[in-house]
Parts: C-alpha cells; structure tokens; sequence
C-alpha cells in the first residue's frame, strides 16, 4: 500500500489508516479476539497507520493496539495518540461509560486538560498503555472549548517535544474544519485530523482548511468518511453524524448512491476514495471492529473509481 509523509515531518503514513476507537468497545463490546484480528487484517493488507486515543474506551483501545503491534518492527509502522483528557482512577467504579459511548466499567474520569504539564502526563500514560518506547504523531483531541488554552499552552508543548525528537509529527484532531483551518494558518502543525467535514455529503473542510494545509506544506488526515452510517447504507434511521439523519439528507444520500450503481461502483468505494482527491489530504481513516470489517474496507478502498464519477458528482 502506497505510503506518504505528514507534512514536512518526514513521518510515514498509509493512505488507509486504522482508526480503533471500536476497539475500545464505542457504541458496543468488541471481543479482544475481534480486536486482535482486526489488527492483524489491517497489516496483511498493507495498512501502517493507526490512530487512538486515551478517550476511547478510558483506554482500552490503546491498551489493545499495543498488545497487537507488539513483536512488529517498530520502524514499520506509525501510531498516533491523542492529548486534552488526562484519565484519573475513579474513587470507584461507578458504573459503565456508555454516557460517553463506550461499552466499557467506568474505573476512570477523564478530565479537560491542554496545560503543558497535562500533554507531559497524557503522552506518559499512553506510552504506558500502549507499551511503545514512542509515538509518531501526537494531536489536540477536540480543544473546541478550549482553544485558546491548547493554542497557549498545549500546542508550544508539543513543539518541544518534536523538537527534542520525542515524537516526530504534531497537530489537532476535531469534529470541525474552522478550528483545525486556524491552526494550520497560525502554527507550525504538520497535520491535522479532520473527522466528518470532508466527504461526499459534508464538504465544509473544502472552504478553509484543505486549501490552507495545501498553500503551506501541510496534511490532513480525513476520518469518518462515512458520516457515521449514512453513507455506508443510507436507509431510514441510517444516522450522520452519531444521530438519526434528517430527511432531506438521507434523499441525497440516496441520490449519490444511484449515481454510484450507475458507474458499477459502491456507494462506500466512493466514499473513502473521494477524500484523497485532494492533494493535501495524505490519509484516509477507517474504524473498524473485526478482522472481516478491515478486509471489507481495504477491498472497497482498492475499487477503480471512474472520472466519469466524480465529473457527475462534481468532486
């Protein structure tokens, strides 16, 4: 599978990505079987990127990945983990985390923090989890409340800790383009994580951040391409964005799946195709719970995709 650098950082990463938030159990438990696999699947069929955060499952999905990359050639493969909630041991177990949409006990809190102090602690802990002597890439998880705070305090941290060559590619990741477009334009980041504004029904990131990151030498790596559902199967009560998507969307996601069927191609084919066709956009990330999911997914991704596609659906 091709590989490409994050900016000008020098770091590797396959155009498919792993994302694990389903392994740490999001919106339902994922056997550590099915984790396991769908680790092994994502390398058999070239992936060598893969993305988590302290966030997903209180930590489970770090502790998974890590368990799954061990015995690997460190060299061969980048990880990138996340930094804004530091996990703390609750007192007590006080039940599930399914509030936050993990199927998991809830034996820590996460709690806000983008001082430098916390990114220190959040990069020991992961490292811990995950069981790695490094990370390749380090973001700012969701400072949407926090901006200024991260931008201050959080960001210069990371800078130092490329700069003494502890991780080797910083950035942000988020739910929105209009921050991520903000620190593309006002630091020094060599990537950001861009999560549903850049797909065949959300082109927001198109506005601002894709042609910031391009005119400076920067990458975004695309998730959530598939809007949650919507456009993986769009049916009643297919959701976007983790809700039950309005009429009026879910009719033009079903024009974009006539279209598709046109052209001989899935509708999902097109979907994780469409963001790479942007030149600053240097990796698309696919979540998945089991090994049959990351084989579906790379198949999909390896589809030919027509010209005569895009030129219908304008992209």
């Amino acid at each position: 599978m091709r590989v490409t650098k994050l900016g000008g950082s020098g770091c590797l990463v396959s155009v498919l990505a792993l994302g694990t938030a389903g392994l740490g159990n999001l919106l339902g438990e994922v056997s550590d079987a099915d984790a396991r696999g769908a680790v092994d699947a994502a390398w058999d069929v070239g992936v060598r990127y893969f993305d988590t955060a302290p966030h997903y499952g209180l930590g489970l999905s770090e502790r998974r990945l890590g368990e799954a990359l061990r015995g690997r050639p460190r060299d061969a493969y980048s990880v990138s983990t996340k930094v804004g909630r530091v996990l703390e041991p609750a007192p007590q177990p006080y039940g599930d985390d399914l509030a936050e949409g993990f199927a998991v006990p809830a034996t820590h809190r996460r709690r806000w923090d983008f001082s430098a102090d916390g990114v220190l602690r959040s990069i020991e802990d992961s490292l811990w989890r995950l069981g790695l002597d490094r990370v390749d890439v380090v973001y700012l998880h969701d400072p949407d409340d926090h901006g200024e705070q991260a931008l201050r305090e959080a960001y210069p941290a990371l800078e130092r800790l490329r700069a003494q060559g502890v991780v080797r590619a910083i950035g942000a990741g988020m739910n929105q383009a209009a921050m991520l477009a903000r620190f593309v334009r006002d630091t020094d980041v060599d990537a950001v994580l861009c999560a549903g504004r850049y797909s065949l029904l959300d082109r927001r990131a198109a506005e601002e951040l894709l042609p910031e990151a391009a005119a400076r030498g920067k990458s975004v790596v695309v998730g959530g391409v598939f809007n949650s559902g919507l456009l993986a199967d769009p049916r009643p009560g297919a959701t976007f964005d983790y809700t039950a998507a309005p009429p009026g969307l879910l009719d033009r996601a079903l024009r974009l799946k006539a279209v598709c069927e046109r052209h001989g191609v899935p509708l999902r084919a097109a979907a994780l195709a469409f963001p790479l066709r942007h030149p600053a956009v240097a990796s698309v990330l696919v979540g998945a719970r089991s090994a049959a999911e990351v084989r579906d997914a790379a198949a999909l991704f390896a589809r030919p995709v027509p010209d005569a596609l895009w030129e219908e659906l304008g992209g």
